[in-house]
Formats: C-alpha cells, structure tokens, sequence
C-alpha cells in the first residue's frame, strides 16, 4: 500500500511541485492551500507523513502544528516543516513545538522527497523496537505501542523524542554526546542544526514532568539517563 502524504502550502506550485516528485517516488499524496480544508480532512483520514507551511492564508502554521502534536490521533504522525522562514529561531520553534524535519524554501524536491522517507524509516525503526525499557519508579518507554508512560499514563511523545527516550534509556548511566544522538536519529541524512538535541531534550523533560529529572545532562559531552 502506498504511504499517504498531505501537502499543506497556500502557493499552488509549491504544493504541485512537492507532490508530483513524491508522487514520481510511490507516495499517494494530497494537497491542501489552507488549513481549514486540511484539518476537515483529518475526520476522514490521517496521512503517514505531513508536510506542513508555516504561513497558511487562514492560520498560524506553527499553531496548526501545535494542534497536530496535541491530538492523540495526529501526534504520532511525522511532520515535516516546509517554509521561507530560515532563521534559527523559527526552527527551534517548529522543532519545540513537535515538528520531526525541517526544510526552508528554495528547496530541491529530491531533498523532500528524501526527507519525507527518512521519517518514516525513522518511526519504522520505532514501531519494530519490541523491548520494554523501565526507569525509575515510574516511567515506561514502550517499544511496542511506541509510548511512554509516566504512572501508567502515555505522554504525547513525538516520534523524535520517543527514540531519544529510548536510546537513554536503553543505556541507562551510558553518556550520549549529542552527534551520537543525531547520528542515531537521521544517519547520514541527519539535519544538522546544534540546538536540536537540546530542543528536543527540553520537551521530553517538561512532558515527563517531575520524572524528567532522570535525564541528566553531562556539561561539555551530552546526556544520559540515571535513575
């Protein structure tokens, strides 16, 4: 079966450019030039990959973005930043807020394409993880149902922060310097952005609450989890 992707870009040649490389590489895609049509099309059916503009005629990217990752039947869904803005607070933001990728505008189409399937690698490698890691008192990371439970509670843990989780965790007081954990997340297609790691660690600590005092942070190397 073909992998879903859903293009959200107001600019009708870049959504039609976006989708006919992705269509040329084997993906079903749909296009939308608004938020309001794409997020009434998630009633029917949820893509495997969203690639997502931040400035949409009827919403705040970013905010669409937030609401993906806060809804249980989207948040697991990889999505892909796609936008003209290329400052590096605006992609700290995107990342923050639960985004997996980023790509700025102009950009090659064979890059997307690529990106789109390095995400959904990503989160295959996650779905055949099959080991249970525990932590702590409380704290569960999932590699069955792709969780982590906080007292038996599942966190909305992106895909990124799940494998980062898992990593730690399955090397409980091993420190991870940050390129290791980059090159555990994308490889040789890794993006390469120095506050990523350090984003994402921040999302996880604040979601897992009180027990997000269990990711230490090693100054100068990187991170471990210690119980």
């Amino acid at each position: 079966m073909k992998k879903r992707v859903a293009v959200v870009d107001d600019e009708q040649d870049i959504a039609e450019l976006a989708a006919l490389h992705l269509r040329k590489a084997n993906f079903s895609v749909r296009e939308y030039h608004d938020a309001g049509s794409f997020l009434a099309s998630l009633r029917s059916e949820i893509p495997h990959v969203i690639i997502l503009d931040l400035m949409l005629p009827d919403a705040d990217g970013y905010e669409v973005c937030r609401a993906l990752k806060a809804d249980a039947k989207t948040a697991h869904v990889p999505l892909i930043i796609l936008t003209a803005k290329t400052e590096e607070a605006d992609k700290v933001l995107g990342l923050e807020l639960g985004a997996d990728d980023y790509v700025t505008k102009p950009f090659s189409p064979r890059e997307l394409v690529a990106r789109v399937k390095a995400v959904l690698r990503r989160q295959m490698s996650v779905q055949e993880t099959s080991k249970v890691v525990r932590v702590g008192t409380n704290v569960v990371v999932d590699g069955n149902t792709y969780q982590i439970l906080v007292n038996n509670k599942p966190i909305e843990a992106t895909t990124t922060e799940f494998r980062i989780m898992h990593l730690l965790c399955q090397r409980k007081g091993w420190v991870f310097s940050r390129e290791q954990i980059l090159d555990h997340l994308w490889g040789t297609e890794k993006a390469v952005l120095d506050r990523t790691v350090d984003v994402h660690i921040k999302n996880l600590r604040e979601k897992l609450g009180p027990a997000g005092e269990l990711i230490k942070n090693v100054r100068g190397v990187g991170y471990k989890v210690e119980e």
